[in-house]
């Protein structure tokens, strides 16, 4: 049976970093973990686009949009493309929209808020740098966990089973 976040708090308490309690869930999968790669951007999604468009390989794409509540940084064709290349989950600072649609996708997906808005596509942000917000640091390759219970980080996998769903 997998094993549940405040399990793994308990357990790893020494390994483990617990983002603020500031992002709601848009996803079609309540848990989910995996390897982080990040994405710094602030209004212009470009970089999340391409990101997705790759192979996930079970990964988690971290993007620290500056929390911006201006704009959309991913909405459900990116959501789409994402699950379907094999991404375990997206963690936003900032906004999503057509969550009535991403809640259907399987994909794990946390945001601050949903807006109706797109972003611009200047083509504009960085890739797989260290990022810092809601009260933690997560560098690419970390490892984070998501539930309903919050979103937590290691710098390292943790080896237990967390499952999915």
């Amino acid at each position: 049976m997998p094993i549940s976040l405040p399990d793994l708090c308990d357990d790893h308490a020494d390994d483990l970093d617990v983002l603020e309690p500031v992002f709601r869930d848009f996803g079609g999968r309540a848990r989910f973990s995996g390897p982080v790669a990040t994405v710094k951007c602030f209004e212009d999604n470009t970089v999340v686009k391409a990101s997705l468009a790759e192979p996930g390989q079970g990964r988690v794409l971290v993007v620290d949009g500056g929390g911006s509540m201006r704009c959309a940084l991913l909405g459900d064709l990116l959501a789409a493309m994402g699950a379907d290349n094999g991404w375990a989950g997206v963690v936003i600072n900032g906004c999503v929209r057509d969550v009535e649609i991403t809640r259907d996708i399987g994909i794990g997906i946390r945001a601050l808020a949903a807006f109706p808005v797109r972003s611009d596509k200047r083509g504009e942000g960085q890739r797989d740098v260290p990022v810092w917000f809601a009260g933690t640091h997560v560098q690419p390759g970390y490892h984070l966990y998501a539930d309903a219970n919050g979103i937590a980080v290691a710098s390292g996998d943790l080896g237990v089973d967390f499952g999915a769903g």
